[in-house]
């Protein structure tokens, strides 16, 4: 038996090294076990990773003057993704520190571990804070009727083609940039529901828990839509319609005897960009695959759709996320207030 008063002798250099590759190999199987995804975890491995960098030294030794001096000097001008994500990962590994290694922290090194990341010099405000309010329909209308114009005078019919049909299902549908270009030609289900469905098989995750399948319908003209591409474009990428795992949205290359890849979600982005440029140059910098996703949200808000509704359409874990993409003019929250007046004096009148 050995007196708990008795002084103990602090960790070696190589012990403690030992200790801290340990601990990081223990967050990331916490991580796993929590149901997050792969690249969710490497997200916060790196982000610790480039922490641990600066510091030099082991993160359980930082103090919150540490923290001040890498979020007010070396991130000060960094991106506001870039400095919540950073904080958000130191604050998560303390939490596992302190949750799981406390104790024995303490025995090895005599310090009590503590969250550098405090109150006072945690980044302000979200990351997504900044508003992306959308075009109104008029403009959208515009921009995607000088697109589809621009078909029979371009100089590569099939890739422009691709690029409007695949836009568009953005904005109808709500579809993200990432999901559109996962789809596979089978995951286009004609045979369901009165327009049919399309089956989101990656669609984003909440909170980095990885892909959630969902399945949206090809409502407001995205059956339309989807029938034309098929049709008409799809068969200049590829000829074999039954060939497994072929892709929706191809890209010009193939590869090798398996077929055309995939579009890149970096062409798709870089094509609504040159539309832009071209159609509705007062958008330019700032229409992009996510703004057409929130045209969708707020368009299927203003013809009657309830917000349960929307959120399952665009694959929302939580009701408040839909409400931040939902924007209405002015116009229309006066129309409510009238429409609701009217409604009152209505039932005034049954009364009397």
């Amino acid at each position: 038996m050995r007196d708990l008063r008795e002084a103990r002798a602090l960790a070696s250099a190589e012990e403690l090294e030992d200790f801290e590759i340990d601990a990081l190999a223990g967050f990331v199987l916490t991580r796993a076990s929590a149901g997050l995804a792969d690249g969710t975890i490497r997200g916060e491995v790196s982000n610790l990773g480039q922490v641990r960098d600066w510091f030099g030294r082991p993160l359980w030794e930082m103090e919150p003057a540490d923290a001040d001096a890498y979020f007010g000097r070396v991130l000060r001008q960094a991106a506001k993704g870039t400095r919540h994500a950073r904080a958000a990962a130191l604050t998560t590994y303390f939490g596992f520190l302190e949750a799981r290694h406390a104790v024995q922290l303490h025995a090895m090194t005599g310090r009590v571990v503590t969250c550098p990341v405090d109150e006072m010099n945690r980044p302000k405000g979200r990351k997504d804070a900044r508003l992306r309010i959308p075009p109104q329909a008029g403009e959208i209308e515009k921009f995607f009727g000088g697109w589809a114009a621009e078909l029979t005078v371009c100089r590569k019919f099939a890739p422009t083609a691709r690029n409007y049909a695949a836009a568009r299902l953005m904005a109808e549908i709500g579809l993200r940039a990432g999901e559109v270009r996962q789809l596979d030609l089978a995951d286009v289900r004609w045979e369901l529901g009165r327009f049919g469905k399309i089956h989101v098989r990656h669609g984003k995750g909440a909170r980095g828990s990885g892909p959630r399948e969902r399945m949206v319908p090809l409502i407001n003209s995205a059956g339309r839509t989807l029938k034309w591409y098929i049709e008409d474009v799809w068969g200049l990428f590829d000829d074999d319609h039954e060939r497994p795992g072929a892709p929706l949205f191809p890209s010009e290359r193939r590869a090798g005897d398996s077929g055309a890849r995939r579009l890149g979600a970096d062409t798709l982005r870089a094509a609504v960009g040159v539309a832009t440029r071209a159609h509705l140059p007062g958008w330019e910098g700032r229409l992009t695959p996510h703004v057409l996703r929130h045209f969708c949200a707020s368009q299927l808000y203003l013809n009657g759709m309830d917000l349960i509704a929307i959120q399952e359409t665009l694959g929302h874990s939580w009701i408040a996320t839909t409400m931040r993409y939902v924007h209405v003019h002015r116009e229309h929250a006066e129309q409510a207030w009238e429409t609701g007046q009217q409604r009152a004096a209505r039932r005034v009148e049954g009364l009397i």
